[in-house]
């Protein structure tokens, strides 16, 4: 299994990987600019460098970055759909120059418009993104919602049909949430539920595009729609399953990214307490 957690770049973005070596992480994320402004500072080539060094120096063998949660490819809006296209193309530019092979992102809300128009805006904006991205091996991932509101995502329908429609669809893939597939109403606690809903995933989407799992527990009850996440085996999903996912050798080589809080209790980093925690499930 390859387990890491989201780390962040303040001070240099080689500073992220060297946090996650320390808290023993095999994998990292990262925001590469600012997650709630539009406006980037260029990435320098040292910038770039110290970052593929460390992730050398260190054997952190996968990396991810995380879209600007101002980001909406669904939106009904002209102006702002244009600009969340342009800010996704610049997401996809600087996860290259770090060498970091996907972005991940929320596919969008639809707000004023409809699930279908959303779903379309979507897949429009997509075609726009992957045009002017061609020739980046960097690649974009959707990340499944909880449903909170007009977002989209939280169905794997909603998933598969923006992958499906899409002009380029296999250069988009999928990063699973585990607290918002919890919280969109799919169980995965019980072993017979867990199976019911990877093959719902399977079903739809496929399996194969998986490239990512973030793994979060939830503050919310099952089908809840909120998006609140916990440190693992402490909310509302219990530590069942995370042991399931942990033991799926189908996914024993896709990178699984922490988003828990950040701090200590009892003078131990949570980072490192909750991969402890998940390491310990490992049968």
């Amino acid at each position: 299994m390859i387990l890491g957690a989201h780390m962040s770049i303040a001070g240099g973005y080689y500073k992220a990987v060297n946090a996650a070596n320390k808290a023993g992480c095999d994998c990292v994320q990262v925001f590469t600019k600012n997650n709630n402004q539009w406006r980037a500072k260029p990435i320098t080539d040292e910038d770039a460098k110290r970052f593929r060094d460390a992730m050398q120096e260190h054997s952190i063998t996968a990396s991810l970055s995380h879209a600007s949660y101002l980001i909406n490819l669904a939106s009904p809006k002209e102006d702002l759909r244009t600009k969340s296209i342009e800010a996704m193309v610049v997401e996809l530019e600087r996860a290259q120059q770090l060498g970091i092979p996907h972005v991940v992102f929320h596919p969008g809300s639809f707000t004023t418009s409809s699930e279908q128009e959303g779903l379309d805006a979507i897949v429009d904006s997509l075609n726009t993104i992957l045009q002017q991205t061609d020739g980046l091996t960097s690649s974009p991932l959707l990340e499944n919602t909880a449903g909170q509101g007009s977002n989209l995502g939280w169905k794997f329908e909603h998933l598969a049909y923006i992958i499906d429609s899409a002009s380029e669809s296999e250069r988009l893939g999928v990063c699973i949430d585990t607290c918002h597939t919890f919280a969109a109403g799919h169980p995965l606690g019980s072993p017979e539920d867990y199976a019911a809903t990877i093959e719902a995933m399977d079903k739809t989407f496929g399996l194969a595009k998986i490239r990512a799992f973030h793994l979060n527990d939830s503050k919310k009850e099952f089908g809840s729609k909120k998006d609140r996440h916990e440190h693992i085996g402490e909310g509302e999903m219990g530590i069942e399953p995370f042991a399931n996912l942990i033991n799926d050798p189908r996914f024993e080589t896709i990178p699984m990214y922490l988003e828990t809080e950040k701090g200590e209790r009892d003078g131990v980093d949570m980072d490192v307490m909750n991969l402890t925690t998940l390491r310990n499930l490992k049968s």
